[in-house]
């Protein structure tokens, strides 16, 4: 008895992993939030689909392990990477809770990755992944994490950077980091990565403090050797100064 969880890609299914769509082509049953099954149903209507709304996570993962437990092929569906901010981590946690599967986890092409490239390369060198969301981690701790990786110089990813309730949270989150980071550094905001009216825009760290920006936005903040360069954000990895690196 097997289940995978598999990451979809940023979007359209076309940026999918060959592997992902192999796997569910050939599952009986594939589970996942209410959104992505909706964009995967056109594909793979044909299979038993089960989905949740948000803030039903355990349940969705209950409900494909015990689908798994009757001897069926299923398969988790995650946006991007399953891994990374995805359902793999719950999917080990509550099938501890039953009788022995095997899980297998497929990755998929996060949203870090994806929007890079719409910008052109600002991950080239460290860089740290925060979400903005406090649904599950308190906004204290998020700050903490903020104020370190900008001491730290790293490149900034942010994932959820603001929604209807939490509009202000990038506001937030560009004081902390204005409090170590100079007001010109580049940055970066993609948006609709995947899908229709996918863009990308290069400005300030002073300019994005005061951008409104949605939840269909990731947002990246340079370091200090980040640079616009031909239109596109570009962080340096140091090779023409250190030599080759690899």
């Amino acid at each position: 008895m097997k289940l995978y969880v598999v990451g979809l890609g940023p979007g359209d299914l076309s940026q999918a992993t060959g592997r992902a769509l192999d796997i569910l082509e050939n599952c009986q049953v594939i589970a996942g939030y209410t959104v992505y099954i909706e964009l995967i149903r056109e594909r793979f209507g044909s299979k038993e689909l089960i989905s949740t709304p948000m803030k039903q996570e355990v349940k969705r993962c209950r409900l494909a392990i015990e689908e798994t437990l009757k001897g069926k092929s299923v398969a988790m569906v995650c946006s991007g990477d399953a891994g990374v901010y995805g359902m793999a981590g719950l999917i080990y946690e509550i099938a501890q809770e039953y009788d022995p599967i095997e899980i297998e986890v497929v990755p998929g092409i996060t949203a870090a990755c994806s929007g890079a490239a719409i910008l052109g390369a600002p991950l080239i060198h460290d860089f740290a992944v925060i979400s903005l969301s406090d649904l599950l981690t308190p906004w204290e701790q998020i700050e903490k994490r903020l104020d370190y990786a900008a001491m730290a110089d790293f490149v900034i990813c942010l994932y959820n950077p603001s929604s209807k309730k939490r509009h202000e949270y990038l506001k937030k989150a560009c004081d902390r980091i204005l409090a170590h980071k100079d007001g010109s550094t580049v940055c970066g905001i993609a948006q609709n990565i995947g899908r229709d009216g996918e863009r990308g825009r290069i400005l300030s760290l002073k300019e994005l403090r005061d951008t409104q920006v949605d939840m269909f936005s990731t947002v990246y903040i340079g370091n200090s050797t980040t640079r616009k360069i031909a239109g596109k954000m570009v962080t340096s990895r140091g090779y023409r100064i250190g030599g080759d690196n690899g």
